[in-house]
């Protein structure tokens, strides 16, 4: 087996990412519409429409994400942190921190998420 000159390259945010965390800000309110509905008594109709769309869109949601980890556009403990029992409240978190913190990603420069050399 040969051995790689480099390591695993960090994921470098790109279009697919910007997509995942608007369609995550969405998958968001609709979990939230749905416990809303859930919690107060009577909205049966309601509880049920909610509670497909919730089911659907976090389906969605995390293919999209994985499409996102293939294309080394997200890490994958994005995945891991929307598969979490809090669903899209985690990849909201996980969002935030990778582009407040800039966990888990490279940087998103033009030198493809490697450190330019310096000109000699």
């Amino acid at each position: 087996m040969a051995k790689s000159s480099q390591p695993l390259r960090k994921p470098v945010p790109g279009r697919l990412f910007a997509a995942v965390k608007w369609f995550s800000w969405v998958e968001l309110a609709v979990f939230a519409a749905l416990l809303v509905f859930w919690l107060a008594p009577g909205f049966d109709t309601e509880t049920m429409i909610f509670g497909w769309a919730h089911g659907l869109g976090f389906i969605a949601l995390c293919i999209a994400i994985w499409v996102a980890v293939l294309r080394r556009e997200a890490p994958y403990t994005l995945l891991a942190a929307t598969l979490t029992p809090v669903g899209p409240v985690g990849s909201v978190i996980g969002i935030e921190l990778i582009e407040r913190r800039g966990w888990g990603v490279a940087s998103s420069g033009k030198t493809g998420g490697r450190r330019a050399e310096k000109p000699v």
